[in-house]
């Protein structure tokens, strides 16, 4: 129910993964009947694969996650997380309020044994692929034992996505030893004795958006400014060089031989390709969609959300803990 565009895009999103994936089942929660209208504007679907459970209440942008805790017991979100505790779901997507998802994804699930806190973490492009950035703001302030933990994380989840012995680094205003404050100076030390961890060292901005680190770790404040900074940067720049080629004849003549490339670039660094943040350290799979994600880009929220199920990844950051915590 959550989102800037409500249950009309995350159920349009819905049904274009079921129509992809024939394995997938999905249980959309919200108000029955808002959903069922919305579902019956689809022909073709497949209603032994798409269920709907009522939730009458439903978390708001505004709602402080203290009082989500104490109040609202029947909210779409509430009862979707409850779906995965029991095992009804393997997954729980949402669009909604971050700092509610987080505080009742922690009340319901519980984190592994081990973690202090999750850790939001997500795919961002870089020049050699893409690098898996953590934290992006569940936790504003963080322990150098929070970054340790997040290291560990960050590595088995891209070791789940396919990155053979991942190079994790600690975001850094500088290279050196001696830059940084005391959290990321202590973090680092507890990386360097961690045993089968490939860690590199510190990098800086630009040396993540180089590639060269598979997981880049910070606390939240930094994650969250440097991630929504990366979006709006990559709009700015996708739209300032469409009005370049539209200035004169000339600019849309080159314009038009350029368009296949200047497209696929786009579509490349569009953020709606990369959505979807996974809270690690749950005894679940719990994935944030971006608020104003449209149909694409929820629909690339459940993709994570199945990658993470086949890959099993809650019981093999479990596993990975165990031998490092």
């Amino acid at each position: 129910m959550g989102g800037d565009f409500g249950p009309r895009s995350i159920v349009q999103a819905s049904i274009a993964c079921l129509l992809a994936t024939p394995s997938l089942h999905l249980t959309l929660v919200g108000q029955a009947s808002l959903l069922e209208e919305l579902i019956a504007r689809h022909s073709g679907v497949d209603r032994s694969r798409l269920l709907v459970v009522n939730a009458s209440e439903v978390i708001t942008m505004d709602d402080r996650p203290s009082l989500t805790l104490r109040g609202k017991p029947d909210s779409s979100m509430r009862v979707a997380l409850r779906l995965v505790a029991d095992g009804s779901a393997q997954a729980c997507v949402s669009a909604g309020n971050t700092g509610a998802l987080m505080a009742l994804s922690r009340f319901v699930l519980k984190t592994l044994p081990g973690i202090d806190r999750p850790a939001m973490v997500a795919a961002i492009p870089t020049q050699r692929g893409y690098c898996q950035l953590l934290d992006l703001g569940a936790n504003v302030d963080c322990s150098a034992e929070n970054l340790y933990q997040f290291a560990v994380m960050g590595s088995v989840a891209a070791e789940a996505l396919g990155v053979a012995r991942p190079k994790v680094a600690l975001l850094n205003v500088g290279t050196e030893d001696i830059k940084g404050n005391q959290q990321v100076k202590l973090a680092s030390s507890l990386l360097q004795a961690a045993p089968g961890l490939n860690y590199i060292g510190f990098v800086e901005g630009d040396g993540l958006y180089r590639g060269e680190a598979d997981v880049v770790v910070c606390d939240g404040f930094v994650g969250n400014i440097l991630l929504k900074s990366s979006e709006g940067l990559a709009t700015m720049i996708g739209e300032r060089i469409e009005t370049l080629f539209r200035q004169n004849v000339l600019s849309r003549a080159i314009g038009t031989l350029a368009m296949p490339l200047l497209k696929r670039l786009k579509a490349d660094l569009a953020p709606a390709r990369h959505n979807g943040a996974s809270f690690l350290g749950l005894q679940g799979i719990v994935v944030k969609s971006h608020g104003s994600a449209g149909v694409q880009g929820f629909q690339s929220a459940i993709q994570r959300a199945l990658i993470e199920i086949q890959e099993n990844l809650p019981e093999r950051l479990h596993g990975r803990l165990e031998e490092l915590l």
